[in-house]
């Protein structure tokens, strides 16, 4: 095989793992901008939210998945560091891909499958990706979908197999610079493989029996279409009574009374035009002549819309001979039957107007008109359907539909169809269309499946899987297989190829439409019609077919190929799914037998060659090659005549042993692909992993490794003889699946699948360390795994979206270490119990991981934690019972013992109780409890609730309050910050100051005129006057706002699709350009499920005022996008404070008050200074000291004589 080769569908074969490991990608990948946040004075830093894989936004481009579900898929590839860079999306399945190299240069990677559209570009099943523009190119021309490219370098050449029609061929076609047909005129049933032998020929495979295309029934011009559905009108109609409406004509075979003709005014051109909902390719137009009164048309002309165009036709004139037509077709007068026109050239339509321009007699008319087409169609809409008019449609196609179905117009599809939405259980039985086409001529046909594209209807997030079942023969033909209906635009898939009875009394095929049962609601179900196409062919294949390129003709002596030879050894109706070539040896797996041959063998120089075991006992759906090894997978347990274990689902052959081997003990289910790709699982280098896909639950267990559960994709490492999973120091696990890849030069390796990576203990919550560009790490718990779910198992609440982590809070006081996860969750305790929505995690002698006892419910939500002294506070959408004791709201839990407190706030009451924010006053015992509620315990207070710790009681801290409160924090000892959505004293407001001290509030800038109600918010400044809001808009949308002080300042250029969980200013190691905004020395996080316009998703990102820069990424085990709730870290008071040269408002009020006490004794020091100097200078002498004996005499001196005279003196004392 080339290098160009590739994986011919989903299950073939594919470039070596020497290719893989020994491939150095050339692609420059632009780093992004560091982040240069600053974390330094935050102590430790925890990312919250609802995801299976975080990463740093590393690379420019880099960004999330979206979701997989309902079968949509990505094209993709590596970054260095391993995570995956998504490249487009696909609407359905990438099964092959190739890299197209034309005269030396590489002109993109070719991809095909059953999609609609790449990258949100239409593309019926093939497009080309430029993997250095990642432009993508259309590939038009081609109706269904494609299973196997191969491109071939030493021609040029892309030969593309599948199941589809396009220019003169079926199922196989070549692409040069555009669309070539092959010699052949393709195949008459599917192509799912193709690769090149040793010898240069193209092999195909697939499930054919002969060269050929389709055709037109024996019978030709029979299927009647049905007129009476249009919309009919005319122009210059006479008046007559019985005349006039242009309907009488439809369905009538020249009965020429009043009510069956139709007739123009007298001597007046004029038209008659039918326009339908549906659309159609007529091959022969039938017109009945009036005669009525000696009238008649004698000249028309057939306009068919869209085209706007006069269409040709061929006919017989009265002489017998063979004439056309264009402008001025005849119809020879007092015709007492009919005349047949045949359209020359094949033109779709859906509308078309007859134009008579000469009449016999008084004016022009007609008496019937009918129009017939070759293709076989069966509407979901049953006025579609054909009429019974005549002869030629006694019995017509017909449709049955029961349920809730409406019509649909067509918009951009090809006709109106049915739409059923159901909301309550699904069930087969919910709704049902029965297809009953008119097959007049039993045969080999191709029955194809028309489905409506979900975006003209805007029901792609509701669209889903139906089951199609039917039956062709009287003997019991059947098909049964199930489609995604989440097409963007139309797509057709063959349903069925094979032998069709044609319709009797007795007997009539049909198709049945209805969906698959079990799946979510909302569910939107489409039906819209079902074609059957005869197919012709030379004959003589077995499903293998060896075609020499360099040959301008195409031998049909099949028995000159002993590809073909071997092939037709085989039992008739070989179905080959897989071809794979070594050397001079192609080796062929499928689905087929002959003697000691089953499903698998080889073609050397000889004839067909059985592979040892004489098989695997079952179908083989794919191989991988890699080198002289082929891995294989499909529904086999193990091989036919002698027992190898563990061969159940996939195995390995062993070209240079002749042995098979199995890959652990394999799978419990059908395997359907193999596909390498390079992946770092424990932290070192990269190796190769072989990702497994199919339809099976559980892998097998081996050795000492149990049974463990999956949904459908396993990951083995050849290194390891052994599955990912089992591997006890892997770091990453993955989920999803993985069908296609290619290796392109220059390029690296390119993937096609919904493959996701999670990181082993990184989910949901991380720590995150470092400034500038920081990194993930565990936060030292391990989460189990849940089968069909992430790491942690997460269910939505009816009242509470909420999933995953939610809220977290460090606790290092009293000589703890605990980290504290709240939200909706399931992790397992160091017990081995069950822990529901609270997760407390203990280094303080070691770890130990508890949670919340199985008396608190476990469809509970935590939203909000808080702690005074010793207490945790934790609430949210809680129920549940402690001690016998009712919980709604809140609990508290004791972190001295590290249990439930034993005494527990009276239970919240409401309607629906949840709070949102709890926030402990500081320098007091009150913590204050917001959300929507609407008593606690016996007492009123709605929504906003004081709980006093002291006391263990609760009080009402305003009065006149209404509504619901979303975030709260402290801007002092007494003063609270509150958003939300409430009213207070009879003021509406959003954003408010609540006076602890006064128990009143004031409005902040006049916030009831924000857009929505305030759900996430955080101080702008030391001073938490300024104030940054978030919220969802009454419109559904997102905002964010500044409100300085003053005046509210919105922010623009975040995606429709925002949601904003939570907001927080962060310092900077690298000052940015200062904007009225953002000070230069921090940036705002943002956190939620961003949508960024010019780098699509991000879980984190962080704004400067004026751009916003994308900074965490998460995606979920299905794919979907993740989300972050926030950040909480050990020191949040420096939020403001790290390296932004502004203290914490305490630490200013203390040093303020230092500064003032030591200017007061400056003072006071100066002041004595100045006076001693002021004395000395006036002539202050010190009194001189009285000797002992000299105070014996005070005693004797009355205090009178000594003051005494003062008052009496006139002049004031000189001193």
């Amino acid at each position: 095989m080339t290098p160009s080769a590739c994986l011919s569908r989903p299950l073939a074969f594919g470039s070596t793992l020497a290719i893989l490991l020994s491939s150095v990608s050339a692609r420059n990948f632009t780093q992004a901008p560091s982040p240069n946040i600053d974390l330094s004075g935050l102590g430790r830093v925890a990312l919250a939210g609802d995801f299976d894989s975080i990463s740093l936004y590393t690379y420019q481009g880099q960004s999330q998945n979206a979701n997989f579900a309902n079968g949509s898929q990505y094209l993709f590839s590596q970054y260095p560091d391993g995570s995956f860079q998504s490249l487009a999306l696909a609407d359905a399945f990438i099964t092959t891909m190739c890299p197209f190299v034309s005269h030396g240069e590489l002109q993109g990677v070719v991809v095909g499958g059953n999609f609609t559209s790449l990258g949100g570009v239409p593309a019926q099943g093939i497009a080309l990706w430029n993997p250095n523009t990642t432009q993508i190119t259309p590939l038009n021309g081609l109706s269904g979908s494609v299973s196997a490219v191969y491109c071939d370098d030493e021609s040029s050449t892309v030969y593309v197999g599948g199941t589809f029609t396009g220019g003169n061929s079926s199922n196989a076609i070549a692409w040069v610079s555009g669309w070539t047909n092959l010699p052949f005129a393709g195949f008459n049933g599917p192509v799912t493989s193709i690769t090149k032998s040793s010898n240069g020929s193209i092999i195909f495979g697939g499930s054919f029996d002969g060269l050929g295309n389709t055709t037109t029934p024996t019978t030709k011009d029979v299927q009647v279409i049905n007129l009476s559905a249009g919309n009919i009108t005319s122009g210059a109609s006479t008046s007559t009574s019985g005349f006039s409406d242009p309907r009488n004509i439809i369905c009538q075979t020249g009965d020429d009374t009043a009510g069956n003709t139709w007739l123009l005014e007298d001597n007046t051109p004029g038209f008659w035009r039918g326009s339908f909902g549906f659309g159609f390719n007529p091959t022969k137009l039938r017109l009945y002549n009036t005669n009525q009164d000696g009238r008649g048309t004698k000249t028309w002309r057939f306009t068919a819309f869209p085209i706007n165009g006069i269409m040709n036709f061929t006919y017989t004139d009265e002489s017998g001979n063979l004439a056309s037509c264009t402008a001025t077709c005849p119809l020879p007068q007092g015709n007492t039957s009919y005349q047949d026109f045949h359209f020359v050239n094949s033109v779709g339509m859906n509308d078309f107007r007859i134009d008579i321009s000469a009449w016999y007699g008084a004016g022009g008319g007609l008496s019937g008109i009918e129009l017939f087409q070759n293709d076989i169609y069966s509407f979901a809409v049953s006025d579609f359907n054909e009429p019974r008019c005549d002869s030629v449609s006694t019995t017509g196609a017909n449709s049955t539909a029961t349920g809730p179905w409406v019509q649909t117009p067509s918009g951009q599809s090809t006709s109106d169809y049915l739409t059923a939405t159901l909301n309550s259980s699904v069930t087969s039985n919910s709704a049902q269309v029965v297809f009953m086409p008119d097959i007049k001529q039993s045969g080999n046909y191709s029955v194809t499946l028309y489905t409506p594209g979900c975006i003209q209807d805007d029901t792609c997030s509701s669209r889903g899987i139906v089951n199609i079942t039917g039956s062709m023969t009287t003997e019991g033909s059947a098909i049964a297989t199930t489609l995604y209906q989440t097409n963007y635009y139309d797509k057709y898939d063959q349903i069925y190829y094979g032998y069709v009875d044609a319709a009797s009394d007795s007997f009539r095929p049909e198709v049945t439409l209805t969906p698959l049962a079990g799946q979510n609601t909302p569910l939107t179900v489409v039906a819209q019609r079902v074609r059957f196409e005869l197919v012709t062919s030379t004959g003589g294949l077995n499903g293998l077919y060896d075609y020499n390129p360099n040959m301008a003709t195409v031998n049909t002596d099949f028995s000159a190929s002993k590809i073909d030879s071997a092939a037709m050894s085989l039992d008739t109706g070989a179905k080959i799914n897989a071809l794979a070539v070594y050397n001079d040896v192609t080796y062929v797996a499928g689905n087929f037998t002959n003697g000691d041959i089953h499903n698998i063998f080889s073609i050397g120089s000889g004839n067909a060659t059985s592979l040892p075991g004489g098989g695997l006992n079952s179908v083989v759906r794919t191989m991988y090659q890699n080198g002289s090894t082929i891995y294989v997978g499909g529904n086999f347990t193990n091989t036919v005549t002698t027992q190898t274990a563990g061969l159940s689902g996939v195995a390995v052959f062993s070209i240079d042993d002749n042995s098979w081997t199995a890959l652990g003990a394999g799978v419990n289910g059908p395997v359907w692909a193999i596909v390498p790709l390079q992946l770092n699982i424990t932290g070192k280098d990269q190796e190769t992993v072989l990702a497994v896909s199919g339809d099976f639950t559980s892998v097998n267990a081996v050795g000492s490794n149990a049974t463990y559960s999956t949904d459908g994709f396993a990951a083995w490492v050849p290194s390891q003889g052994n599955w990912l999973h089992n591997l006890a120091n892997a770091t990453v696990a993955l989920s999803g699946g993985l069908l296609a890849q290619t290796m392109v030069a220059d390029y690296g390796q390119l993937l096609a699948g919904s493959l996701v990576a999670s990181q082993i203990g990184l989910s949901d919550a991380v720590a995150l360390s470092g400034s500038g560009r920081p990194s993930l790490s565990p936060l030292g718990v391990t989460i189990s795994p849940v089968q069909g779910s992430s790491s942690m198992r997460k269910r939505a609440t009816t009242s509470q979206n909420v999933t995953g982590v939610a809220t977290g809070y460090f606790y290092l006081e009293n000589g703890k270490n605990m980290t504290i996860l709240g939200g909706h969750f399931t992790a397992n305790s160091s017990a081995g119990t069950t822990i529901n929505n609270l997760l407390i995690i203990d280094d303080t002698n070691g770890q130990n991981v508890v949670g919340l006892p199985n008396t608190v419910d476990a469809d509970s939500t935590v939203l909000a934690l808080e702690v005074r002294d010793t207490s945790l506070f934790a609430g949210g959408s809680i129920t549940g019972t402690i001690n016998n004791t009712d919980l709604n709201g809140l609990l508290v839990w004791d972190l001295s013992q590290n249990a439930l407190a034993s005494s527990q706030p009276a239970a919240l009451a409401g309607s629906s109780v949840t709070v949102n924010a709890i926030a402990a006053q500081p320098g007091s015992a009150n913590v204050y409890v917001g959300g929507n509620f609407e008593n606690a315990g016996s007492m009123s207070c709605p929504s906003f609730c004081m709980y006093d710790t002291s006391t263990g009681q609760w009080m009402t801290p305003t009065s006149g309050f209404n509504g619901t409160i979303n975030t709260m924090t402290w801007r002092s000892n007494n003063q609270l910050i509150v958003g939300g959505d409430f009213t207070t004293g009879g003021n509406h407001t959003k954003l408010a100051l609540y006076d602890a001290k006064k128990q009143t509030f004031t409005d902040l800038g006049t916030s009831a005129n924000l857009p929505g109600a305030v759900t996430a918010m955080t101080p702008a400044n030391p001073n938490y006057d300024n104030w940054w809001v978030a919220g969802t808009a009454n419109n559904g949308s997102s905002f964010l706002q500044k409100y300085d002080g003053t005046n509210w300042h919105s922010v623009t250029g975040l995606g429709a699709a925002t949601v904003i969980r939570g907001l927080q200013i962060v310092s900077v190691t690298e000052k940015h350009q200062l904007t009225d905004l953002v000070p230069s020395n921090e940036v705002l996080l943002i956190t939620g499920s961003v949508e960024l316009p010019d780098n699509g998703n991000a879980s984190a990102v962080l704004f400067n005022g004026t751009t916003f820069q994308p900074f965490v990424l998460t995606t979920t085990a299905n794919g979907g996008q993740g989300s972050l709730s926030g950040m909480f870290v050990q020191n949040p008071s420096n939020f403001l404070s790290s390296k932004s040269h502004h203290l914490a408002l305490g630490l200013v009020v203390l040093i303020g008050l230092a500064i003032a006490c030591g200017l007061t004794f400056l003072l006071v020091v100066i002041g004595i200074l100045v006076e001693r100097h002021r004395r000395r200078r006036q002539g202050y002498v010190p009194m001189p000291q009285l000797r002992p004996d000299q105070h014996a005499n005070l005693n004797r001196i009355p205090p009178e004589s000594l003051f005494g005279t003062l008052e009496k003196r006139d002049t004031a004392p000189r001193v």
